[in-house]
């Protein structure tokens, strides 16, 4: 026999979607969605990891070394995959952090993966430090 308690709970459970088929359902969907997310995921960690292998650079600010009130010279180590062209941006900024010198370098491909360079960039003013702005592959 069932009690009223029992029957009024049924009957408000039935009313607002708290049916046992309901959470049959919202679990289907839960893990439904959960799957497209783990798929998502995992094709974004292979995707990454196949980028990964493409070719790194790595530039590293060395020295640098105030020749005169026109001019700068940046020293800097390269790091790039064997037999790769690649173009740095070398800029001299003042004591305001300002850019006073811009210079884009080609460097062109070798067989070494790390390379050391010296470049001279001119300045409008005097500068109070040079430093490598980004390298690309060219």
């Amino acid at each position: 026999m069932v009690s009223n308690s029992e029957r009024d709970t049924t009957v408000l459970d039935d009313r607002y979607g708290r049916s046992a088929e309901r959470r049959t359902r919202e679990r289907r969907i839960g893990w439904t969605v959960g799957g497209a997310f783990a798929l998502v995921f995992l094709a974004w960690v292979v995707w990454a990891g196949l980028d990964a292998a493409g070719s790194g650079i790595d530039v590293r600010d060395t020295a640098h070394v105030v020749v005169d009130e026109r001019s700068v010279d940046v020293t800097f180590e390269l790091s790039v995959d064997a037999g790769a062209a690649t173009n740095c941006a070398v800029q001299a900024l003042n004591d305001t952090f300002a850019v006073v010198g811009w210079k884009v370098i080609e460097v062109p491909a070798s067989e070494m993966r790390t390379r050391t360079f010296t470049e001279t960039v001119t300045t409008v003013e005097q500068a109070s430090t040079g430093l490598i702005y980004r390298c690309w592959l060219a």
